[in-house]
């Protein structure tokens, strides 16, 4: 089984929406039970919450729900129990590396490094945060791109 976690600051925004983009992405391939997928917060601004109203919208918009989803903290455990611990922003990334002591078994990432035109030696990518951008649209599109190339990577050659 791959364990897959995708962070950002809050979890009411991106990383939810990337957590039910890859589970529709599993679910249509009939993979369930070869995925855990899950998302959570660099910080504890938000834990408990609902995802946000505008990123639940756009969710649905095209086609997907998040039922019952809250925020919750990244805690240390969370570096041995997932295989792959995916940020939406360099900050993101600086704070897993903070809270984890580094990155001794390669784990973290950000999104936009699994696409095919990723370049992570000289400019990585941000999924910008619609929160203060208001962008939703432009985190759709970023986040469906980047969890289609992963899930893609992790699928490949799988039948």
């Amino acid at each position: 089984m791959k364990r897959i976690l995708f962070v950002c600051h809050g979890n009411i925004c991106r990383s939810p929406m990337a957590e039910f983009v890859f589970k529709r992405l599993v679910r249509r391939a009939g993979l369930e039970e070869e995925f855990e997928v899950a998302s959570a917060a660099t910080s504890d601004e938000e834990v408990g919450n609902p995802v946000y109203p505008l990123a639940k919208r756009t969710l649905a918009e095209h086609g997907i729900g998040c039922p019952g989803k809250t925020a919750r903290q990244l805690t240390p455990d969370d570096y041995r129990h997932y295989d792959m611990l995916i940020g939406m922003d360099g900050q993101n990334l600086a704070n897993m590396e903070r809270l984890f002591g580094g990155d001794p078994e390669e784990k973290l990432s950000l999104l936009l490094d699994h696409t095919p035109e990723s370049d992570t030696k000289h400019h990585r990518r941000d999924v910008s945060d619609p929160w203060y951008t208001r962008k939703f649209n432009i985190a759709w599109d970023d986040i469906n791109t980047g969890c289609t190339a992963l899930f893609e990577k992790l699928t490949a050659g799988h039948e």
